[in-house]
């Protein structure tokens, strides 16, 4: 039996509800985003999604601050400049291995511009990237600024969205991620 198709334990529901939320907002957007088909990719029922968030918009924004602590934590962006070939590995190891994390943000950032409810999760998203990223640049003589900071994570936001909508391959990912290395290092 596959991770994926045994029941979660006592304890791990919540884990697998996050999990499952992100998957299904991944595959089928947020309009396929169900209480039913959450439970059922976590192999749940799906009561205790209420038990655990009480709705809908408190079960997306947990799933936006897990899906933000995954990515984080799998691609060191305070890594990015001082060790930048290590940072680009782990990033295209990152949306190879796990795409379902960046493509549930994106969902719920373009939900963001439609519902003002949703922001403050988004908002938040971008501020702890925005933090993981700042300290990579002192070690540099980069001055670790906002502005600069947001910038540097607007161009990364920009190339995995090219990415993820197969504007760009993995091979023009990384020659990209290389050319901006470059014009920060000049």
């Amino acid at each position: 039996m596959s991770d994926k198709d045994r029941k979660p334990g006592y304890g791990d529901g919540k884990e697998a509800l996050l999990r499952a939320t992100v998957e299904v907002v991944a595959k089928k957007g947020l309009r396929g985003m169900t209480f039913r088909a959450v439970a059922e990719a976590a192999g749940v029922n799906n009561t205790l999604i209420a038990h655990h968030f009480g709705n809908r918009d408190k079960l997306l924004a947990a799933a936006l601050e897990w899906s933000t602590t995954g990515s984080i934590a799998a691609a060191d962006l305070s890594e990015y400049v001082h060790d930048s070939h290590a940072f680009r590995q782990a990033l295209l190891k990152n949306v190879a291995t796990q795409p379902e994390l960046e493509i549930f943000q994106y969902e719920m950032i373009l939900e963001a511009t439609r519902r003002e409810e949703i922001r403050p999760a988004v908002h938040e998203l971008y501020r702890r990237y925005l933090a993981a990223l700042l300290p990579g640049l002192s070690p540099n003589g980069i001055a670790p600024n906002k502005a600069l900071g947001r910038a540097l994570f607007a161009a990364l936001d920009g190339l995995m969205l090219q990415y993820f909508s197969r504007a760009i391959t993995a091979e023009e990912l990384s020659e990209s991620l290389e050319a901006l290395e470059a014009a920060l290092a000049s």
